[in-house]
């Protein structure tokens, strides 16, 4: 089998993550892809869960030696990418990878694997939305909160760049159509 790539991204408090989760409990033939971050870990999250946390110098190192599929310096000072081990990891299972990443690492890996990938974005209801979700979380700052809504503002000029879009302006709803999405790309073959 050939494993495919299902591929979601948004800006950040879109309900990418929280849209994944729920598909990974739908369809146990998915795998999450762990991305690798130099970014310091939030309350909660795991290392080798959520992210492979990193040194800045460790993820250059594995840059200089093409271990990434993708990396992307995503906010000033912290770098995430997709390890080609990770891929290999779960196609290694007969898994297929979701990825939960950043709008440009989705286009990249869209561009990499084109017809073994189907690249969704999750698009918030509006910036207001997306900034009352945000500052909801209680997990930035001011000054990183209005970094997050300016990136998201230029993000969603990229969603006519997905093979579909997703506006999650309700969850449950949002989730049933992610499934249907992914179980007819999951059906077709490659």
């Amino acid at each position: 089998m050939q494993g495919k790539l299902i591929i979601f991204s948004a800006p950040s408090g879109a309900g990418k993550t929280t849209i994944v989760w729920h598909l990974l409990k739908k369809f146990p033939e998915l795998a999450f892809s762990i991305s690798a971050t130099t970014r310091p870990p939030r309350a909660g999250e795991v290392n080798g869960k959520d992210y492979y946390f990193v040194s800045k110098e460790d993820f250059l190192h594995r840059v200089a030696r093409h271990e990434f599929v993708e990396f992307e310096e995503v906010y000033s000072g912290s770098f995430y990418g997709t390890l080609m081990s990770e891929l290999d990891r779960i196609w290694e299972e007969g898994k297929h990878v979701v990825f939960d990443i950043d709008v440009e690492g989705g286009l990249r890996l869209k561009r990499k694997y084109p017809d073994r990938a189907l690249a969704i974005f999750v698009q918030p209801p509006s910036l207001e939305r997306l900034r009352e979700r945000l500052s909801g979380r209680g997990t930035d700052t001011a000054e990183k909160l209005e970094e997050r809504i300016q990136k998201a503002s230029r993000e969603l000029a990229y969603a006519p760049r997905f093979d579909t879009v997703l506006v999650n302006d309700q969850l449950d709803r949002a989730c049933l159509e992610a499934e249907q999405l992914v179980g007819s790309f999951l059906a077709k073959k490659t």
